[in-house]
């Protein structure tokens, strides 16, 4: 049975901002730009009492929380902290697979450091993080993956929580469906008009019952409604995709601004593909309006697109299929997935294929 770590910072970006200016410490800090168009990257505890959140639009995290302060990011100084917080899980074992920058899954079977239980190594693992960056983590220790992802959020902050194989499924069913990694709000709400709303409500449910509602979904619900999740820790974990995107300083309905606004997202975008040489086969755009109406575009193609004209080619070609506009559009995004193996990079051009998604 494996002995799995889910180790997540506490406000990790918003935490670093007030360890390093002690004038932000004990006060409602976000991280990001208090500009009409702007979006809370990042909020501090004492923030999110307010209701403040990442993804929350600056004026109605400020209508929420007069007293708010904003604070540029400063995302070479996160790296720097990841990389620290990293150089300390690999004391611990070789199988680490990141996340995103604040947190990451350790799987501590194999017990490096020889300690006696995954609960003392995830003890040892939070106090080396606080003593050499001064920064809090929970964590959450458990079987599986799943429920060490849960188990980490149920002692927040600067705690940490462990589902022990007796428990597991007995838990999972006390939740809220809303809480299970892969279930997002929409799919959420769905659920909810299904009568699922706890796991127990959604273990009840049959797999041809899941199957007939979710499709390709259904069996990692019914597994994870059971506390079941058989993934290992994959410290080799490719990467799926890549994307940048932003919000307008206003709501834009000239084609020109908007193409623009796209072209300055495929460059971001390429840049990090051909620093990496990872060239992918599909090309997305997502398109968000004024009314917060979402929808995305989609091309895929035979091979991989390997040329910044032609990842503006593509770009273009998607967004000028929702141009003209009468609705204004507040953000653009390009992703660029479907990665290929570098031996099988193919330098030419080829007719593209179109799919759309709303």
């Amino acid at each position: 049975m494996r002995k799995i770590i889910h180790v997540d910072m506490d406000a990790f970006f918003a935490s670093v901002e007030q360890r390093d200016d002690p004038s932000l410490r004990g006060k409602p800090v976000a991280v990001g730009h208090a500009a009409a168009r702007g979006v809370v990257a990042a909020a501090s505890y004492e923030a999110r009492t307010f209701g403040v959140r990442s993804a929350l639009p600056s004026v109605t995290a400020l209508r929420r929380c007069p007293d708010l302060i904003f604070v540029p990011p400063r995302f070479e100084v996160y790296r720097d902290v990841s990389r620290q917080i990293h150089d300390v899980f690999a004391r611990y074992t070789d199988l680490i697979q990141p996340l995103s920058l604040d947190e990451a899954y350790l799987d501590v079977t194999a017990n490096k450091r020889g300690l006696e239980t995954a609960w003392l190594t995830a003890k040892a693992i939070r106090a080396d993080i606080l003593a050499e960056t001064g920064l809090t983590a929970s964590a959450g220790i458990s079987y599986n993956k799943f429920l060490a992802k849960l188990a980490s959020d149920h002692r927040k902050p600067n705690g940490q929580f462990a589902v022990t194989p007796d428990m597991g499924a007995a838990w999972v069913e006390t939740l809220p469906v809303s809480r299970f990694h892969g279930v997002g709000p929409v799919t959420a709400e769905k659920m909810k008009r299904l009568g699922i709303e706890t796991g127990a409500d959604l273990r009840a449910k049959s797999l041809a019952f899941l199957q007939q509602h979710f499709g390709s979904s259904a069996e990692w619900y019914h597994a994870i409604a059971r506390g079941q999740d058989d993934r290992p820790v994959n410290p080799n974990r490719v990467r799926k995709s890549s994307g940048s995107e932003t919000t307008f300083n206003r709501d834009l309905t000239e084609p020109g601004e908007i193409e623009a606004g796209v072209l300055n997202m495929a460059d971001d975008v390429w840049e990090w593909c051909e620093a990496r040489q990872a060239f992918g086969r599909t090309v997305t755009v997502k398109i968000k309006y004024a009314d917060f109406h979402q929808i995305t575009r989609r091309r895929s193609q035979p091979v991989a697109v390997t040329n910044r004209e032609g990842l503006r080619r593509a770009a273009l070609d998607l967004i000028r299929s929702v141009l003209p506009t009468q609705k204004g559009i507040r953000l653009v995004g390009v992703t660029v997935s479907n990665f290929v193996e570098a031996e099988a990079v193919v330098a030419i051009e080829l007719p593209i294929f179109a799919e759309a998604a709303a």
